[in-house]
């Protein structure tokens, strides 16, 4: 039987937390430290972390999975934890794919090495339910989660935008770790909900960054969320880009909440079945959009960035192309963002397709031609990521498509 986290192993262990966005997670740490839990971020990202996935997991589990478990064997048999006083967290997100299912084949995975250490669940759906559990997630806890990841996106957001113009090299990564630090203060004193007020500080602050003219080729990130985000999965995607000249747009993580939120409702509807949980995720859907259309009043009113995607948008460009009935794994979102990002003039997408991920290959690969075809000047290219595949590979195809993203200059 799986070991539980007990109320007081509180007092006593170190969760361990797999990195996927290292702005986001540092802040839901902090958080969560408010709340008595010692939480430690893994930031691992050499060779050992693959070879301890391909170790422990089936080769035909998809890429994410083999990552993320990869990185917490590697960092439970490194010695630097003490596996009698270590936890393992992980999200389900309650859908059929990634986000849900990790959790089972990670228990497997440590029930022979290590079966003292307990995995914890953090989800919002219910999947795993232990009202004895150490580790609660109260209505606090999930308010101030949804202020970080609306806190995240805007520093990832406009960071992306101006790091790649910045007149001395380092200031726009000193302006966020300022407002980072910031931020886990504003959480620990209450001040996180003073959102407009902050919202201008941040936009303020960088936009006093000096910075050249914005005419860079940019290129958008889309796919599986976890091989999206995290530079471990992607092999420092983002920074690559930077290197060669380019501007990142990545989407923001409040959109996949949002999808989170809404495709129970979209199921409902299809299927004539109101459930209460239907109600539930309709009602929160309502209260994110609307601290979403805050957030881009405000980028929009100060004027010295793009804001992220409206994301009522991104289901009215999802409905030109596919059902918003198509919600395993990202489901419709990476349709939608694609068409967004050529629609609002990031012509030049990356799609990242992780190994074993069926749901993305068909919703991405599977739908670009059907993009392409309805805007002729997208240039969307699909980049394979999985034990074996090499970053310079990787790196070849990026550059195939910048050259293709620079004729019109060559011209």
């Amino acid at each position: 039987m799986a070991a539980r986290f007990t109320p007081e192993m509180k007092a006593t262990h170190t969760i361990l937390v797999p990195d996927m966005l290292p702005i986001h997670f540092k802040l839901l740490i902090s958080i969560l430290s408010h709340y008595g839990y010692h939480c430690e971020l893994l930031q691992t990202a050499s060779r050992a972390v693959v070879d301890e996935g391909l170790k422990n997991v089936h080769n035909d589990t998809c890429y994410p999975a083999l990552l993320v478990i990869g990185q917490f064997m590697e960092a439970l048999k490194s010695g630097r934890y003490d596996p009698d006083k270590t936890a393992l967290l992980i999200t389900q997100t309650g859908g059929g794919c990634r986000a849900s299912n990790y959790i089972h084949l990670l228990r497997k995975a440590i029930e022979k090495q290590f079966p003292q250490v307990p995995v914890i669940s953090l989800n919002f759906s219910g999947l795993e339910k232990d009202p004895k559990s150490g580790f609660q997630l109260t209505a606090s806890i999930f308010l101030q989660f949804l202020y970080a990841v609306l806190y995240g996106d805007l520093l990832m957001t406009i960071a992306n935008q101006c790091r790649p113009y910045e007149v001395r090299k380092g200031d726009t990564d000193r302006v966020l770790q300022k407002w980072q630090t910031k931020l886990e203060q504003a959480f620990a004193n209450g001040s996180y909900r003073k959102i407009k007020q902050l919202y201008t500080a941040i936009l303020n602050d960088f936009a006093a960054i000096a910075r050249t003219q914005r005419n860079k080729v940019r290129v958008g990130i889309v796919g599986e969320i976890y091989v999206k985000y995290s530079p471990l999965a992607n092999n420092h995607l983002e920074d690559y880009l930077l290197s060669e000249g380019c501007e990142p747009v990545i989407p923001s993580l409040l959109e996949f909440v949002m999808y989170c939120a809404v495709s129970t409702a979209v199921d409902s509807k299809l299927y004539h079945h109101l459930s209460k949980k239907a109600v539930v995720n309709g009602l929160g859907y309502r209260l994110i959009y609307a601290m979403q259309k805050q957030q881009i009043r405000i980028i929009r009113q100060h004027g010295a960035f793009d804001p992220p995607h409206d994301f009522e948008h991104l289901r009215h460009y999802a409905d030109k192309f596919i059902s918003q009935g198509v919600s395993m794994g990202e489901g419709w979102l990476i349709t939608a963002e694609m068409a967004a990002l050529v629609e609002s003039g990031t012509e030049n997408i990356i799609c990242t397709q992780p190994f074993g991920c069926l749901p993305n290959h068909i919703v991405a690969k599977g739908m670009m031609r059907v993009i392409k075809q309805a805007y002729p000047n997208a240039n969307i290219t699909a980049i394979d990521y999985d034990p074996g595949a090499t970053k310079v590979n990787q790196e070849n195809r990026v550059k195939l498509m910048l050259a293709n993203a620079r004729k019109p200059e060559i011209a």
